[in-house]
């Protein structure tokens, strides 16, 4: 009963003003060291590029948060009969709920509301569903950010992220490294 679907909700976690990079982060970092990217499969801190006009009157773009103090976390739900609503699982919010820097969800009282698809919209998130055209096994040219012009072979995809997983050589050993379908090119 207690298992996540493929089915996702993002949540709003509150935290320490300051601390979202962070906790963000070590959300992210635990839910890689427990293998729970089928209960926590995105973690977000929502910016935006503002363009600040000096007082010597030249322009700089400088990335704000929107919300200070808020991450969101999509996080896999189940349907939970006795209470007949959709709920993430206990170990998902055990984990959220305590990282360091989090002060709870968002919610009446400890019980944390999933976003809806209308207060989505205006942070540019979007449950689209997009068609890719490679394969675990493929092999793929990084075409954009820190690793541009890496050529690898794709390990794993994972769609709700869209984002795939290839090996690089850092340091002379295979690491992987999760790279955005919008970031490769197939060879």
């Amino acid at each position: 009963m207690n298992e996540a679907s493929t089915e996702a909700r993002w949540y709003v976690v509150h935290t320490y003003s300051g601390y979202e990079n962070k906790v963000a982060d070590n959300i992210v970092k635990v839910v890689e060291n427990r293998k729970m990217h089928d209960q926590i499969l995105e973690v977000r801190v929502p910016t935006e590029i503002v363009t600040e006009i000096r007082e010597d009157g030249r322009t700089r773009e400088v990335e704000r948060k929107i919300f200070p103090g808020y991450v969101l976390v999509k996080m896999g739900v189940f349907y939970d009969e006795k209470a007949g609503e959709q709920k993430m699982t206990d170990e998902a919010w055990y984990v959220v709920r305590n990282t360091r820097g989090v002060t709870g969800f968002v919610g009446p009282g400890s019980k944390p509301v999933p976003l809806t698809a209308e207060e989505m919209l205006p942070l540019g998130i979007s449950n689209e569903n997009v068609v890719i055209d490679f394969a675990v096994g493929d092999s793929v040219v990084v075409i954009g950010g820190v690793w541009k012009d890496t050529v690898g072979m794709i390990q794993s995809i994972n769609e709700s992220k869209q984002c795939v997983t290839i090996n690089v050589d850092l340091f002379g050993r295979e690491t992987p490294v999760e790279i955005s379908f919008t970031e490769i090119k197939k060879m």
